[in-house]
């Protein structure tokens, strides 16, 4: 599910910042963007937001800046600068004017004035980090909690639509394979094959063709699919996952039921059914 969060957090050494955000992705995939400084941190974050996200793409951008007062990174070479400065004094005695070195000459010498790269106490440092990135979690769940309880609205809907649909399948399912059978005789008889109906083989054929075309079984499990799919959306386990699989079985069901059947109408039915399927499949890739 899509999300944000931002959270901040300082100690008597650093600033933290941080923020996340996440796109729908069918697994779960951190990308971790830190100072190089603070690179051997990497598996420990991760560790941290997969504990709270564990589906879809998460960008985590982490920010570590020292607090005031603290000491500065840049150093000035004070002999260089004043060996600078002579060599200019020496340069205006053998030309014969004077030459006086303006900032920017100073800024151009390699050496005169450095930015020392920091030395950062690793666990000081993830004392701030941790607190922002708690703090960055604890917004994105919120937000993606929001979007997850619009996406349950919707599923409880659509399952409505779908259990809807499976009971008028089952109108007269128990009665179909006689019907089945009733109507593979007529035709029988109307084609003139010469077959002698009352043969106990014939009648045997018969009867295993209208079994085959009962759907009883397909109905039942239907049922038991769309029951666990609503257990499984108010479980406190993420769900994502299981609720995909689960539409794949009941699109496997109402395939075998437009197969088997062999009935116009309940194979418009079906179409309608696998219509407002993949709207929930579509939707389920975006669950945690």
């Amino acid at each position: 599910m899509t999300g944000f969060g931002r959270g901040s957090a300082a100690t008597a050494a650093w600033l933290a910042k941080v923020e996340l955000s996440t796109v729908n992705r069918k697994q779960a995939e951190v990308v971790v963007q830190l100072p190089r400084e603070l690179a051997e941190m990497d598996a420990r974050i991760r560790k941290l937001v997969q504990s709270t996200v564990s589906r879809g793409r998460v960008q985590v951008n982490i920010s570590l800046e020292p607090t005031q007062g603290a000491a500065s990174a840049v150093r000035v070479d004070g002999a260089l600068a004043s060996a600078f400065e002579a060599a200019f004094t020496q340069l205006s005695g053998l030309i014969g004017r004077e030459l006086h070195p303006s900032a920017a000459d100073y800024l151009r010498q390699p050496g005169i004035l450095a930015v020392s790269s920091r030395e950062v106490d690793t666990e000081a440092a993830w004392e701030a980090i941790q607190l922002a990135l708690d703090e960055a979690l604890s917004q994105l769940t919120t937000m993606r909690s929001r979007e997850g309880a619009d996406l349950l609205a919707d599923f409880q809907s659509r399952l409505a639509g779908l259990d809807g649909l499976r009971q008028r399948i089952a109108v007269g399912a128990p009665e179909r394979p006689l019907r089945q059978r009733e109507l593979l005789l007529k035709r029988l008889r109307e084609g003139a094959l010469g077959l002698d109906l009352a043969d106990e083989r014939v009648l045997k054929e018969l009867a295993l063709f209208a079994d085959r075309c009962d759907i009883t079984e397909e109905l039942t499990r239907l049922e038991s699919h769309c029951a666990k799919f609503r257990e499984y959306m108010l479980a406190a386990e993420p769900p994502g996952r299981a609720l995909d699989f689960l539409c794949q079985e009941i699109f496997r069901e109402f395939n075998t039921i437009g197969a088997k059947a062999n009935d116009a109408d309940i194979a418009q039915t079906i179409v309608e059914a696998k219509t407002e399927l993949e709207k929930i499949r579509e939707q389920v890739q975006n669950v945690e």
